[in-house]
C-alpha cells in the first residue's frame, strides 16, 4: 500500500504527525500527496476512458484488432484528431501494461523451406534493402504452414511488395509443390495488371529454384532473386508477415480447429491487412492507402514538370 494513503487511512485514530514518524515520511510530503489528489483521479479518470477506447480498437466484433500493440493503438486513436487532443505513445503504451491490454504473441515457429542443392540459383539483387518507395517494383515470399486441429497442415504462400507493404498475391493449399508459388505470383500479376520489370526475392527453397517457377517468371517478366543459403534474415520481412499472420490469427491456439475456418480466416486477414491494417514502416498507415498517396504524389509531380 501507498505509505501516503496508509497515513490518510489511519490518521484519525493515530494522528498525522505520529504516523508520519513511524512510517519516516515527512508531513510536508503527505500533504503535498494529499493536494494532489484531484489530479490524481482526473488521471485515473481520464486513463479508464482511454482503456475503453483501447478496448474497443482492439475488439474484433466492433472492427478492431485484438493484435494490435501500443504503436498501432496510438494511431488509430489520434488518426483525424486535432493535435491538442492527440494522446503520446509512452501514455498508450503505460495503459495498456497496467491493464493487460498487449497485442496477442506467437510462440510457435516451424521451418517450411526445403533447400533444393541442384536447382538454380540467383543473385541476391535486394541485399536487405527493404525500404519503402514505389509500388510494383520489388516484391519478396515465403511458404508458411498452417496448422489444422486434426494434425494435417495447409500452407500459405505470400507475394509481398516491398515497396507499399501490399500483400499483392497469395494462395493457400494443402502442398508445397511449385504450383502453390506459382499462384501466388500469378495473383500478384493479376491485381498489378503487370509485374513487367519487377524483381522478386525468395529463399532458396526448391519450389523457387525450380524450372517451372524460373519459366513462369520469364513469362511475367519478372527478375528472380535469392539471399544466402540458410540466412532467413535475407527473406525476415516475408517471415515477418508470416509470424503476425499466424499470431493474430490464431491467437494462442495450437491449430484450426478445420480447413474451411482456416481458408476463411486467410482470406479475412489478408484483406484487412491491405485495406485497414495499419504498417509502422509505412507511417502507419494501410498499404493502400499508401499505394493512393504515392499515386497522387507522382501525379501532381508529372503535371508540374509538364
Amino acid at each position: 500500500m501507498n505509505r501516503f494513503q496508509f497515513v490518510e487511512d489511519h490518521k484519525d485514530a493515530y494522528g498525522v504527525k505520529r504516523l508520519c514518524e513511524v512510517i519516516e515520511i515527512a508531513r510536508s510530503s503527505y500533504y503535498a500527496w494529499l493536494d494532489a489528489a484531484p489530479r490524481r483521479a482526473a488521471r485515473a479518470a481520464e486513463d479508464a476512458a482511454l482503456v475503453a477506447r483501447i478496448r474497443v480498437l482492439q475488439d474484433p466484433a466492433l472492427g478492431g484488432d485484438r493484435a494490435y500493440g501500443a504503436p498501432r493503438i496510438t494511431a488509430d486513436l489520434n488518426d483525424g484528431v486535432a493535435a491538442a487532443g492527440r494522446v503520446n505513445h509512452k501514455r498508450v503504451a503505460r495503459v495498456m501494461r497496467e491493464h493487460q491490454l498487449a497485442g496477442i504473441r506467437l510462440r510457435r515457429r516451424v521451418k517450411t523451406t526445403v533447400p533444393d542443392q541442384s536447382g538454380r540459383r540467383f543473385p541476391d539483387l535486394i541485399g536487405r534493402d527493404f525500404s519503402i518507395g514505389d509500388p510494383n517494383r520489388r516484391y519478396v515470399g515465403d511458404i508458411t504452414y498452417l496448422p489444422i486441429a486434426d494434425g494435417t497442415n495447409l500452407y500459405l504462400a505470400t507475394c509481398i511488395d516491398l515497396g507499399s507493404r501490399k500483400l499483392a498475391g497469395w494462395q493457400v493449399a494443402d502442398h508445397m509443390r511449385t504450383e502453390l508459388v506459382e499462384d501466388a505470383l500469378r495473383a500478384a500479376a493479376r491485381d498489378r495488371g503487370s509485374l513487367a520489370g519487377a524483381v522478386f526475392h525468395s529463399d532458396h527453397g526448391s519450389v523457387y529454384t525450380s524450372k517451372a517457377y524460373a519459366e513462369l517468371c520469364e513469362r511475367l517478366k519478372v527478375t528472380q532473386s535469392m539471399g544466402a543459403i540458410g540466412s532467413s534474415a535475407d527473406n525476415s520481412l516475408a517471415e515477418s508477415l508470416n509470424a503476425a499472420l499466424k499470431r493474430e490469427l490464431l491467437e494462442g491456439a495450437a491449430a484450426f480447429p478445420d480447413r474451411a475456418t482456416a481458408y476463411r480466416a486467410v482470406f479475412r486477414w489478408a484483406n484487412r491487412y491491405n485495406t485497414r491494417r495499419r504498417h509502422s514502416a509505412i507511417g502507419h498507415i494501410t498499404p493502400n492507402t499508401y499505394e493512393t498517396a504515392y499515386a497522387a504524389t507522382t501525379s501532381a509531380t508529372l503535371a508540374e514538370a509538364a
